[in-house]
């Protein structure tokens, strides 16, 4: 089990903070493109990425800014919106660390959380608000049966051994 998803089952409170951290890859870029359809240039010719004032080719922006759905998907966060803010590129081999932190929880389970991503010279990368529902109590007795059951459909689970 995931430390994100096992806070969950005992029950999220503003003020919850997790932490992710991912190295990105050529490949990563090659199969984000490939699912989001973006072959912007900027991310396949160094040429073009140097016009727009680079150095080098870069990551999709989105692709980096999926770390947030690694932590809410472990949460079961429902989200209704997001707004990022980009500050600078991230290079292949950059290491990125997402630092998500709950805001505000309503009566209704309705939270607003902010995530900040650093490099790994600890430079601010990109800034996002993400808003939506957290899993209410029955939800989160689902996820404790799924855990005990192994959490067979956690692609994280398997990785944690």
């Amino acid at each position: 089990m995931t430390e994100i998803r096992e806070k969950t089952i005992e029950g999220l409170k503003t003020g919850d903070s997790f932490t992710v951290t991912r190295r990105f890859t050529e490949n990563d870029m090659k199969n984000f493109a490939n699912i989001s359809r973006d072959y912007n240039p900027v991310h396949f010719d160094n040429r073009f990425s140097k016009a727009k004032g680079f150095s080098g080719r870069i990551c999709h922006g989105l692709l980096v800014g999926s770390m947030i759905t690694e932590i809410g998907g472990q949460i079961g966060w429902l989200a209704t919106e997001m707004a990022f803010k980009f500050k600078r590129p991230v290079y292949f081999g950059d290491t990125v660390t997402c630092a998500f932190t709950i805001k505000r929880i309503d009566e209704k389970g309705y939270a607003e959380a902010n995530a900040l991503f650093t490099n790994q010279d600890g430079l601010n990368i990109l800034e996002c608000f993400i808003a939506g529902y957290l899993p209410n109590q029955h939800e989160r007795n689902i996820l404790k049966k799924m855990v005990t059951e192994g959490d067979p459909t956690n692609g994280l689970v398997s990785r944690e051994i």
